[in-house]
């Protein structure tokens, strides 16, 4: 007989119900619950094996042996943890929530003795809810895992082995990595789009009724919960404050080039060549590498080609495969 893997997702909403979706096809025994019944209906009609009662599916997750994937908001972590501690505190952990040292350290304080391998897929959009998720939303996604020293290494290889299996390739970093990396790329991003779109609201209907384009793309995760976004914001506080010094200080010299020399081309410019940077790096051609996760310094190995933009592919027993863009 076959030992088929099996995952049960607490929340289903947009990246739970996702991971729910992508598991289930990639052959994964994948199981879910949800408070709310209005996903919890969806997603049996779509065929997905959901309930609402998060305690009934923590038990059979016990059972089973099933990896918890804890897909709820960082305000709803504490209510979760103490379900998982009194049906299922011996399953092992993970998460897609997008801060990792403040999930680390309640995991820490409420099942110390937990095996938990903090994750954040970086895919999604502004629609929430189960209806808005799809079994290819990580398809070439990067996807966190955290990678600590002190990491169960078979348990990462299992979390490994999921992420894999949704189709995304797995970007091994530090919790404080992560969040520092998050705070610049996607929590900030969201603060601005708020204040873009507020500013923008100020002008009027006129300005409104000429949106176009750059108002579209640079305010679309505005669009998003707002519940969900002051969560995630506020959860990763400290290194956010300073991703939005660091755009203050780059806004003020604007300003006051702008105000004296009437010239914004220093800005512009950086910002053209940062942006075609990113699209290089996207695009460049790689290398690869090979790590086998048993030896002693595998973790900071693999922290380093993370680091350095590398991406895991494939794991083979305890060896992961990877690639990771050339130098320029």
């Amino acid at each position: 007989m076959i030992d088929v893997p099996a995952v049960c997702v607490i929340g289903i909403g947009l990246i739970g119900g996702s991971v729910l979706r992508a598991a289930a096809a990639a052959g994964w025994q994948a199981f879910g619950a949800t408070t709310s019944p209005t996903d919890a209906e969806l997603a049996r009609a779509d065929g997905a094996d959901v309930c609402t009662d998060v305690d009934t599916a923590l038990r059979r997750a016990a059972a089973e042996d099933a990896l918890v994937v804890i897909a709820v908001p960082l305000t709803a972590l504490d209510t979760v943890l103490r379900q998982i501690a009194r049906y299922a505190p011996d399953c092992g952990l993970t998460d897609v929530i997008s801060v990792k040292e403040p999930v680390a350290a309640r995991i820490a304080e409420r099942l110390p003795d937990a095996r938990y391998v903090g994750g954040h897929p970086m895919a999604g959009s502004a629609t929430s809810g189960w209806a808005g998720g799809s079994v290819d939303l990580f398809r070439g996604a990067p996807w966190v895992l955290t990678t600590e020293d002190d990491t169960d290494r078979a348990h990462w290889l299992r979390t490994a082995r999921l992420a894999l299996a949704c189709g995304a390739a797995v970007v091994p970093a530090s919790a404080r990595e992560h969040d520092a990396a998050a705070a610049r790329i996607s929590h900030l991003p969201h603060v601005l789009a708020a204040v873009l779109a507020s500013v923008a609201q100020e002008g009027g209907s006129l300005a409104l009724s000429l949106a176009a384009g750059s108002f579209t793309d640079g305010t679309r995760v505005a669009a998003t919960r707002p519940e969900l976004v002051q969560a995630m914001c506020e959860g990763n506080r400290d290194a956010l404050l300073a991703a939005m010094d660091d755009a203050l200080g780059r806004l003020g010299v604007a300003r006051g080039a702008l105000a004296t020399t009437g010239s914004l081309a220093a800005t512009i410019n950086h910002g053209h060549q940062s942006r075609l940077q990113w699209a290089q790096q996207q695009a460049q051609a790689t290398g690869e590498f090979t790590v086998p996760f048993l030896e002693a310094d595998a973790p900071e190995r693999l922290r380093t080609i993370g680091a350095a933009g590398g991406r895991i592919h494939r794991i083979s027993g305890d060896v992961l495969d990877g690639v990771l863009p050339l130098p320029q």
